[in-house]
């Protein structure tokens, strides 16, 4: 008897949580958050970009068993962004629609000078609000949605500065990116975060402005892609509906309950690499 797809991709989605967030296994990989941070000029708008900005490394490593990460919705034509490391190389490809339905990716692209990936499905939900524009706070806050661990979770962060992050493996790019100080969690979720890489990061007023790439357990870091590289790649594939759905305004208190409604809208889903 030949064993329906969903219950391989369940089987993968619930076993393999490969390191496609922090694509490290050293000995960071299960360490705790630091602490939360002062945040100095907080409030200040964020520098334009400089050599001088931090640089940091991570390994896309060529890793040929199954994975998973999260995509969000950017049109209701069945488009979706995630992370470039979480879908390059991919064989079989599909997003995860409650817990017994896989929608096939029927292609995607990849975007050749960052960590950034547009997936094309049949038909899709609204798109989020994307605002790429306002200029960003030293201190402000970051909500990062998606499915850590393979499950949902989120976590919520502060703005700290741009860094570069360099990857090495199975690509080569250097892009800019933003870092964030991790500033707090919901759902007891304890560990590494691997698995929100591709999941959306939105700000107070409940509209995306970035990517979540990676992660620095020991250092509390978590990065995000920089809005001018969304500007350049999203444009180049699809006319995106920018104002998106109704944006809602997120806090410290209500970020949770907020996410686990995108989540049941599937604007923020699961996907699923079975084969590289």
């Amino acid at each position: 008897m030949r064993i329906p797809d969903w219950v391989i991709y369940a089987v993968v989605l619930v076993a393999v949580v490969y390191g496609l967030f922090h694509r490290s296994d050293g000995p960071d990989a299960n360490a705790p958050p630091a602490p939360p941070i002062d945040i100095n000029g907080g409030g200040t708008i964020l520098p334009a970009p400089s050599v001088f900005d931090e640089e940091v490394l991570v390994d896309a490593e060529n890793y040929k068993g199954g994975s998973t990460g999260t995509a969000f919705a950017v049109g209701p034509q069945g488009n979706w962004l995630t992370a470039r490391h979480v879908v390059d190389g991919c064989k079989n490809l599909g997003i995860a629609i409650g817990r017994q339905k896989i929608v096939p990716v029927l292609s995607y692209e990849v975007f050749t000078e960052g960590d950034l990936a547009l997936l094309k499905t049949d038909g899709g939900p609204a798109s989020v609000a994307l605002d790429l524009d306002d200029p960003l706070r030293v201190g402000q806050y970051g909500y990062h949605f998606g499915y850590p661990q393979a499950r949902p979770g989120e976590v919520t962060s502060r703005l700290l500065s741009r860094s570069r992050l360099t990857t090495r493996g199975r690509y080569r790019t250097t892009e800019p990116v933003l870092a964030w100080a991790e500033a707090g969690r919901t759902r007891g979720l304890t560990g590494s975060l691997g698995g929100i890489s591709g999941g959306p990061v939105y700000d107070a007023d409940g509209e995306v402005i970035g990517v979540t790439v990676a992660e620095s357990p020991r250092r509390g870091r978590i990065y995000t892609t920089a809005p001018n590289s969304l500007e350049s790649f999203i444009p180049k594939l699809v006319s995106i509906e920018v104002n998106g759905e109704t944006r809602r305004s997120l806090t410290q208190q209500n970020y949770g309950g907020e996410a686990d409604r995108l989540r049941r809208n599937l604007t923020i889903v699961p996907v699923v690499c079975r084969e590289r």
